[in-house]
């Protein structure tokens, strides 16, 4: 039971790594023509996430490669219950990330007008979708004697859900607008900073009503607190986000939505997969295991590899740390050289 309990921890932080680092590109994307006035904003907005937003989907293909090999049964489950709505969310990153790469490859405004509004919906879709599939998870689905779902499509679009993927678009937003105000100058940061400020309040109420609905539809002790954290860490984000404190901003933005994922987890704990039809057909951190010689395997594997990834995508931040300015973009053709 201490690897199932340890490959449970480190399945939600891999969870939580993802929402907190593709949060803000997730937002990055969705501002990207409304903070980014004309070209040269879009530009600064996509070259703030460009050296980072593929490493931070990382996150998400070890989270779901973690998930196959150390509880199989939830994999299945969960993978074939949601299998409709994980086709939109693969197509949305899909098409998400041809975009970052083919929008500098034509030179009309036409071109990259298309491609603008490709990252604008797919990022706006990602982050309402992500929170809608984990509100599933907690509030739990119709799963039978088998483990598996009987449930329809529509059964996912319950309110609860509706509500959490709400959620997590504007703490996404919020958390986007956050991170352009540390990583941009002058008049792009400007306008992201007054966003956050605006937008941030509205995304407190909204994760408050969350936060507090959760509780009654499966809450811990445990939950409560980290839904309370999570709702202090957004206040903070609001306050010196107005105070012009970038770096504390944007550290409470990641603390509010590292917070609120935990909070997912230790509400559901110790099951990994809850059934609305019986408890007792739930999958737990139990029967949804791996055979212990293959828990451990893994486990010395993610200790000799994982220390090496984390270091290297914070080298990566590192290097890019620097405030990106429409001083630094070059001016582009309109059109396509005749030559």
């Amino acid at each position: 039971m201490f690897l199932n309990n340890l490959w449970f921890v480190l399945i939600a932080v891999l969870w939580i790594g993802y929402f907190v680092l593709e949060g803000f590109d997730f937002g990055v994307g969705a501002l990207l023509r409304i903070v980014g006035k004309d070209e040269k904003g879009r530009r600064v907005l996509i070259n703030t996430i460009g050296p980072v937003w593929d490493a931070n989907e990382v996150w998400l293909l070890t989270a779901g490669g973690a998930t196959f090999a150390a509880f199989p049964e939830w994999y299945a489950s969960m993978f074939s219950g949601f299998y409709l709505a994980l086709v939109v969310i693969l197509v949305l990153l899909i098409v998400r990330g041809v975009a970052f790469e083919y929008r500098g490859k034509g030179h009309s405004d036409q071109w990259r007008a298309r491609w603008d509004w490709s990252i604008l919906i797919t990022s706006w879709g990602l982050a309402l979708l992500w929170g809608v599939a984990f509100g599933n998870i907690v509030r739990g689905v119709a799963l039978d004697a088998d483990h598996e779902y009987v449930g329809t499509f529509l059964d996912l679009l319950n309110p609860f859900a509706l509500l959490m993927g709400i959620t997590t678009l504007l703490l996404f937003i919020t958390h986007g607008s956050v991170y352009l105000a540390l990583k941009t100058t002058r008049e792009v940061r400007d306008r992201a900073q007054k966003l956050a400020v605006r937008l941030g309040p509205v995304t407190l109420v909204v994760m408050a009503g969350a936060v507090v609905w959760q509780q009654f539809v499966r809450g811990t002790t445990g939950s409560v607190v980290l839904g309370a954290i999570a709702i202090g860490a957004m206040a903070v984000a609001v306050l010196v986000t107005r105070a012009g404190r970038d770096g504390w901003a944007f550290l409470a933005s990641a603390v509010s939505t590292a917070m609120l994922v935990t909070s997912w987890f230790a509400s559901i704990y110790p099951n990994v997969f809850p059934s609305t039809i019986d408890p007792a057909y739930s999958l737990t951190i139990e029967n949804a295991a791996s055979t212990p010689y293959t828990l451990t395997l893994m486990s010395w594997i993610a200790l000799l590899f994982v220390p090496l990834i984390l270091a290297y995508q914070a080298w990566s931040y590192w290097i890019f740390r620097k405030r990106i300015s429409v001083n630094h973009i070059p001016e582009s053709p309109t059109s396509v050289p005749s030559h």
